[in-house]
């Protein structure tokens, strides 16, 4: 039998419940997710099971001769508008995207390179995998990139994502999310996490988000409105701060 939105709602409770009483228990605080979070199923299959492999020869930078590089020069100012990469305006609703990219001790981490992808207004990825029968919308790819300034901050202008079915279970439905990647001094270091938007009912539903057991970590996932951010008569402004490391970590898709 498929598995049902409450079967998936029962086995989150379990495990936050477990949770739950380990702490209280004096287990430590876990800010990231296990990788073998059952009620995530495509996670349950794909997830390594094995040490990880050194890197052949002991150098790091092996590695490197194989990635790509990126640099200040390859970033455009027009990279971090994605409503302005195509000959119309796309559909939805335009928001503005800010935030500082952290250290754990709250000291902004300089000229790195941000990356966003994300769905259209209608919940729709423009990849040739998508298979999801909602619209795609020709003027808008959904990716972007830029590097963080002096204090920290990027900033992106983009247009709100919709909700979308994903097969994890009957009826399954991601959040509204934005994908960011984060990059170091090398491509190895590469962070993925997602950024969610305030309010949104689906969250209770979701095993993505709910695989971070940590209340407060997952909090610390979601977007904060600012009005601030908001342009007159152009978008609505969101706030997201990244932390890379220490108590008040951004959870990341790869665990720490």
């Amino acid at each position: 039998m498929a598995l049902t939105q409450s079967d998936i709602d029962s086995e989150i409770k379990d495990q936050q419940d477990a949770y739950d009483k380990a702490v209280a228990g004096g287990a430590p605080v876990l800010h990231h997710p296990r990788r073998d979070y059952a009620p995530y199923r495509s996670s349950l299959l794909r997830h390594p099971k094995q040490p990880l492999v050194a890197v052949s020869g002991g150098d790091p930078e092996t590695v490197e001769l194989s990635g790509p590089v990126f640099g200040v020069t390859d970033i455009t100012e027009h990279d971090s508008d994605l409503t302005i990469h195509h000959r119309g305006e796309p559909i939805g609703e335009r928001m503005t995207v800010s935030g500082r990219l952290l250290d754990r001790d709250g000291r902004p981490v300089r000229g790195q390179l941000v990356e966003i992808w994300q769905a259209n207004a209608a919940g729709r990825y423009a990849h040739l995998r998508e298979q999801h029968p909602a619209p795609l919308d020709p003027n808008f790819t959904g990716v972007g990139r830029t590097l963080t300034d002096d204090q920290g901050r990027y900033s992106f202008t983009t247009i709100k994502p919709g909700p979308y079915p994903w097969g994890n279970h009957t009826n399954a439905w991601r959040p509204a999310h934005i994908h960011f990647s984060v990059f170091g001094t090398a491509f190895t270091q590469r962070l993925v996490t997602q950024m969610y938007f305030p309010s949104d009912p689906l969250f209770r539903y979701d095993p993505i988000l709910q695989s971070v057991t940590d209340e407060a970590a997952r909090e610390r996932l979601v977007a904060t409105y600012d009005h601030d951010l908001s342009k007159p008569e152009f978008s609505m402004g969101y706030a997201w701060d990244i932390v890379l490391d220490g108590p008040s970590a951004t959870w990341i898709e790869e665990g720490r």
